[in-house]
């Protein structure tokens, strides 16, 4: 399976990052980190690449990473569908008091806008 996971820098996307280099290092997937400038993160694009690139190499794991400029989900959304990547993967996702899960900006818009499958890892 060809993979992209989308990652800002929030602990949610470091979390799926981990999840989905698990599950890349038993099925041995294609996979590309995409890392995306998230309004709603803190760490600056440098940051969050030198930190994912580590941790890649952590697992022990071939992965690409790149940087995708633009409005995220969009960019991330663009980029899936004209590389033919079979899943996007986010991190993301609180449940409410009501039991109602919560995503954040630019995961509701892949979620919505995208034609390839999402996985969203909470």
């Amino acid at each position: 399976m060809k993979t992209v996971l989308g990652i800002g820098g929030t602990d949610d996307s470091i979390r799926a990052l981990e999840h989905t280099l698990d599950r890349v290092a038993e099925t041995g997937d294609e996979l590309t980190v995409a890392v995306i400038e998230n309004p709603d993160s803190t760490p600056a694009g440098d940051e969050v690449e030198d930190r994912v690139e580590g941790i890649i190499e952590e697992y022990g794991v071939d992965a690409d990473v790149v940087r995708l400029s633009g409005d995220p989900g969009s960019a991330l959304v663009e980029f899936a569908e004209s590389n033919g990547y079979d899943e996007i993967v986010l991190g993301g996702g609180e449940t409410s008091a009501m039991g109602k899960i919560q995503v954040g900006r630019v995961a509701e818009f892949v979620l919505l806008n995208s034609h390839t499958s999402v996985k969203l890892v909470r």
